[in-house]
């Protein structure tokens, strides 16, 4: 299992380089069929599979968790969802209520709102994308994790993003761009510059429910999107 964030990672770099022999006219897929014949659509096809089967052992591994205190006051853990083989990630808090009562990542009003920044904003399908926190258990009253339940949690976030190996990560929020940027600094100064993970483009922005609660912030994370875009397009 060790070798298999890297073996997904190649794959997954194959697989966006036959995406891109679109010259001759045709879908990706059938345009990888038509340069390399069968190879080239099976490493497409692998480097999905393998992106799913690292992700289904990572939850394996969370098990019924009880790494952490929050444990006890939990209705189910949020492992986070999405697409396996996604270019786009997303890496929030913790879970709200909402969250806690469904086993899903950002279906509350705040949920609601993301999606409307990648469907309407990105004009993305949220099933295209993979949504996590750094936390997969509500704390209680939402107050902010604290920093061993950051860390126990860490090893599996850590997994997630090698598993799915996107090509640019949002961080959503304080906590969510710090735990990728590996800083202190706050959400107000992180926004609007570009940071890495691990050799992935990492772009904070605000939390979308700061944004319920102060709408005027809403044009700055769409100059955050816009950056997104362009990052994807590269």
């Amino acid at each position: 299992m060790s070798d298999l964030p890297a073996l997904v990672a190649d794959l997954r770099e194959r697989a966006r380089y036959y995406a891109t022999l679109s010259d001759l006219g045709l879908p990706p897929r059938a345009a990888a069929s038509a340069s390399e014949g069968p190879v080239a659509s099976a490493a497409v096809d692998a480097a999905a599979a393998d992106a799913a089967a690292a992700l289904k052992a990572v939850r394996e591994d969370v098990g019924d968790c009880e790494r952490c205190k929050l444990a006890g006051g939990r209705r189910n853990i949020v492992f986070g969802q999405g697409n396996a083989n996604a270019r786009l990630m997303f890496v929030g808090e913790a879970p709200g209520a909402e969250e806690d009562a469904q086993g899903l990542a950002f279906v509350g009003r705040a949920g609601q709102l993301l999606t409307d920044i990648i469907e309407k904003g990105l004009k993305i399908p949220r099933k295209d994308v993979f949504i996590a926190n750094v936390l997969m258990c509500r704390p209680p009253d939402n107050r902010n994790p604290e920093p061993d339940e950051i860390t126990a949690c860490q090893p599996f976030l850590e997994q997630k993003i090698d598993a799915i190996r996107p090509k640019v990560l949002v961080g959503l929020g304080k906590f969510g761009a710090q735990w990728l940027l590996k800083t202190a600094e706050p959400i107000s100064r992180l926004r609007g510059r570009v940071g890495d993970y691990k050799g992935i483009k990492v772009v904070p922005t605000y939390h979308p429910a700061f944004l319920l609660r102060t709408p005027s912030a809403k044009k700055e994370v769409w100059e955050d999107m816009k950056v997104v875009l362009g990052l994807l397009a590269e």
